[in-house]
């Protein structure tokens, strides 16, 4: 429906970098659709694209890792919004990373981030919602400035773009 880009393109969301961990493969990608759902319990939910390694990966995971980004982390977040068209490249090999609970991937240098047992699913046209309960976060010290917002990622070319 085009005349929701009235409404859907004045959205500026912080964005996040959603990492996935399950029968010996890593995956990661830059992710805009996410957000907390629930205040008691509180849940969060994030949406990967079905057509993303990141979603093969975390549909068999039992947890995932969710991280917030500082706004002069760009690089960090173009190389994990920028290589997803090659699903052969290893997004963990330039970037500081420790398994987290569950086996999960953290991201060491990430503004803030929480590792979140996955406990539903929900249908959303092209993505599928990630539910999960947090269970272990963290964040970097020193954080608290800006975060980065999709503004800031206009330049990082998707490696699965949507039609």
């Amino acid at each position: 429906m085009a005349d929701m880009d009235a409404f859907t393109g004045r959205l500026d969301p912080d964005m996040c970098v959603v990492t996935a961990a399950a029968r010996g493969e890593r995956a990661g990608c830059l992710v805009g659709f996410a957000s907390q759902c629930s205040l008691r319990p509180v849940r969060f939910v994030v949406w990967l694209s079905e057509v993303n390694r990141t979603f093969r990966v975390a549909r068999t995971a039992e947890f995932l890792a969710v991280h917030l980004l500082a706004r002069d982390q760009v690089g960090l977040a173009e190389a994990f919004g920028g290589r997803t068209g090659d699903d052969g490249v290893d997004k963990f090999r330039d970037v500081r990373w420790r398994p987290g609970h569950g086996g999960a991937v953290v991201l060491e240098d990430a503004e803030a981030w929480f590792v979140g047992r996955i406990v539903g699913h929900a249908g959303g046209g092209d993505h599928v919602g990630f539910v999960l309960d947090p269970v272990e976060s963290g964040a970097r010290d020193g954080a608290g400035g800006p975060l980065l917002r999709l503004s800031d990622t206009l330049g990082i070319d998707p490696g699965h773009p949507v039609d």
